[in-house]
Parts: structure tokens; C-alpha cells; sequence
């Protein structure tokens, strides 16, 4: 059984009276909450750092892969292989945003990372993995250049770029990264972002070897979710790590997880690998990891399914209070939670809806955090929401009445 009110003993009920800024009515219902100084500076940090690496790297993207097109005479084909990498690459950033249904995360963080994979992460990857190619070339042999580039270099340095991104949204965006779901959501769209520019490069070189159509067949249609399932465990290490009680797990959980992904993505290069170099006999041996890969996606997808409906119940749990305090009805909090309760609220009453289900399921995942740290006798900016959302609530609940009694019955 809940307690019939609030069970976080370190939430201040009246910041005005505990030294915090006095809030302002909520005129703006898609405006933010009050944002406490401290997260602020460190967003402006992590915007500062990502700004600097996406220049960066997207100068190192440029020099080694448009710039060689553009001067070789190669553009059109670059043309073509970019008009079917980019649309499919668009196309697959769906299916996690109907994953997110809970508290979807917001647009710029998304853009932010889905970027972030297709120009940073690829430029300083390519830099990396072109140089250790070219000093295995020069030390032994092409042969043992290519194979130290897919099977070494790239799953290590892949990885890591990709895996920044999903660190700073935990860091820098803090109050943004949940858990788990949130984890995965955000190294899918980094990992998307960063195979529709590789997929560029490889329809590129199958358009110039006549081999476009199985290029695209293979990479586009039958694997595009290689990168993402590999990234994805990154994203739940860094999840855990948002989660967890434990201390050690807080900096173990992201390593694990970031190895797991260097390890699935060493698997599928070497395999990939051996299918080129070893005739009947590699594409034997490919073909008869398929079933095993197309096991483990499915497993994976499962377990995505399980942890979305952990979220609900989750949410569902912490604004129970809210409704024995009378803030929410059971009405409004089964349509937070309910699968489609997000495009239920935007079809009738429009952005407010949106809002109003939004900043409900902010509030019970601001408790949740809240919850955990006041276990742990820490602090969180999670605790500093909680009466924001409760007052943009409570404006968004009126304007909702309002809408509701202007319609015709």
C-alpha cells in the first residue's frame, strides 16, 4: 500500500520558502520548468563541447569524403547513393520514436544525437580507421590492413564516438536521460545517423563496382539495425548506470556495455570478413550465423517491448500520490499511461493535451528519481521539477476544462 501523500521527505513543499526562486505562473504550457543554474551551465558546457566536435569532425568528413568525390568526378554517384541512404535513414528514426511513448524525449536532444552519428562520429572514425588500415597496409599486407580496420579499429572506435553521444545526453542533459528506455532510444539515433552516412560510402563504392542493387538489398533492407543493436548497449549500460543503487555499477555499467557493442560489432565484421576472403566456405559459415542475428534481434526487440512497459508501470505507480492529493483523477493518469495516450490528448485537445500528458509523466519519473536518491542520501535535480510540473499541471487541467466545455456535445 502508498501512503495517502507525498513519500519523498526531502521535497521541499514551498520553495518559496526554502531559498528557492519564486515561481511564476505557468502562462506558456510548453514552456520548461524552472531550471536550476547549476544544469544550466553544464548544458552549456556539453552544447560548447558538441558544437566543437561536430565541427571537428565534420572537417575531417569532408577533407577525407566529399572533397575525394568532388575532385575525382564522382558526385553524381555520390548523389545517388545519398538519395537511398537518406531517405531509409529518416524512415527507421520511427520506430524508436513510437518506442518512446512515455515521456518522449525532446526533439533537439533527438536531432542532436541523430547528428551527432551522422557527421562527428563519422568523420573522426573514419580518420582513425583510415589510418590504422593504411599502417597495417604498409606493415604487412592489404589483405591484413582491411582485416585490422573492420574487425579492430572499427568496432573500438565506432563504438566510442558513438558511445559519447549517448554519454552526453546522460551528463549534459541529465534531467532528460530516465534509465534504461531512454538509453537505448538515444544510441538509436546516433547509431542511425551514423550507418545512413556510412551507407552512403558503401552504395558509393556499389554503384562504381556495379554491385548497388545487392548493396542496398543488404544494408539498406535485410541489416540496417546493425549499428543500433550494437550502440543499444552502450545506451543500457549508461541506463543502468541512471537506475542502479549500487556504486560501482554507476562507471562498470556503461564499460560492460560498451564492450558488449565492440564485441557484437567485431562479431558481424569478422563474419562478414570471412565470407569475402574465404570463398564458399566464409559464405557458408556467414550464412549460418543469419539465423543466429536475426535471433538476437528479435530477442532484443522483446526485451526493448519489456522495458517501455516497465516505464508505464512505472509511471503509473508514482502518480498514484497525485491522485489521493487530488492533483490528477484515475481518468488522467490511465490516459498518461495508456499506449496511445499521447496521440489521444493531441487529437482532442491539441498542444495542451500534448502537454498536460507530457508533464504528467515528467513528474512521475522527476518522483521516481527523486525516490531513489532521497534512499541514497543524495541529491538530485529531479527533486527541483516536482513543483514546477505540479503547477503546469494544474494551468494545463484548466485550459483542458475550458476546451471541454466549449465543445459541442
Amino acid at each position: 500500500m502508498h501512503p495517502q501523500g507525498p513519500r519523498y521527505p526531502h521535497q521541499p513543499q514551498h520553495p518559496q520558502h526554502q531559498g528557492y526562486p519564486q515561481q511564476q505562473p505557468w502562462r506558456n504550457p510548453q514552456a520548461n520548468p524552472l531550471m536550476p543554474e547549476a544544469l544550466k551551465r553544464r548544458r552549456q558546457t556539453g552544447l560548447g563541447l558538441y558544437v566543437a566536435g561536430q565541427v571537428f569532425g565534420g572537417c575531417l568528413l569532408l577533407l577525407l569524403f566529399l572533397v575525394p568525390n568532388i575532385f575525382g568526378g564522382q558526385l553524381g554517384t555520390m548523389c545517388i547513393a545519398a538519395a537511398l541512404a537518406i531517405p531509409a535513414g529518416v524512415t527507421y528514426l520511427t520506430v524508436p520514436r513510437l518506442l518512446d511513448r512515455y515521456d518522449p524525449e525532446p526533439f533537439y536532444a533527438l536531432a542532436g544525437s541523430f547528428f551527432w552519428g551522422a557527421i562527428a562520429a563519422c568523420g573522426f572514425s573514419a580518420a582513425i580507421n583510415s589510418s590504422v588500415g593504411c599502417c597495417g597496409t604498409l606493415a604487412t599486407s592489404p589483405e591484413a590492413g582491411e582485416v585490422m580496420t573492420a574487425v579492430i579499429s572499427a568496432p573500438l572506435v565506432e563504438e566510442f564516438f558513438k558511445g559519447m553521444c549517448v554519454w552526453g545526453v546522460a551528463y549534459f542533459l541529465r534531467n532528460e536521460f530516465d534509465g534504461v528506455v531512454d538509453g537505448i532510444i538515444y544510441a538509436t539515433f546516433v547509431a542511425i545517423g551514423f550507418a545512413m552516412t556510412e551507407n552512403v560510402i558503401y552504395y558509393q563504392r556499389g554503384a562504381e563496382a556495379g554491385q548497388l542493387g545487392t548493396m542496398f538489398l543488404m544494408r539498406g533492407l535485410l541489416f540496417p539495425w546493425g549499428h543500433p543493436v550494437y550502440t543499444a548497449m552502450t545506451g543500457i549500460g549508461f541506463g543502468i548506470a541512471r537506475e542502479t543503487k549500487t556504486p560501482w555499477l554507476r562507471w562498470g555499467a556503461p564499460l560492460i556495455g560498451y564492450f558488449c557493442a565492440v564485441f557484437l560489432h567485431a562479431l558481424w565484421n569478422g563474419s562478414a570478413t570471412i565470407a569475402e576472403s574465404y570463398g564458399e566456405e566464409g559464405q557458408t559459415m556467414f550464412l549460418c550465423m543469419l539465423p543466429v542475428w536475426f535471433l538476437f534481434v528479435f530477442a532484443f526487440i522483446v526485451m526493448i517491448v519489456v522495458l517501455v512497459r516497465r516505464r508505464g508501470r512505472i509511471i503509473r505507480e508514482y502518480l498514484r500520490d497525485e491522485v489521493a492529493l487530488r492533483h490528477l483523477t484515475q481518468a488522467e493518469v490511465d490516459l498518461v499511461v495508456s499506449p496511445f495516450g499521447l496521440l489521444r490528448a493531441r487529437t482532442t485537445y491539441g498542444k495542451d493535451g500534448a502537454a498536460f500528458v507530457r508533464a504528467a509523466a515528467r513528474l512521475a519519473l522527476s518522483k521516481w528519481h527523486t525516490h531513489r536518491a532521497a534512499q541514497n542520501s543524495k541529491h538530485t535535480y529531479s527533486m527541483d521539477y516536482i513543483q514546477p510540473l505540479r503547477s503546469q499541471l494544474r494551468t494545463l487541467r484548466d485550459s483542458l476544462r475550458q476546451k471541454s466545455q466549449g465543445r459541442p456535445s
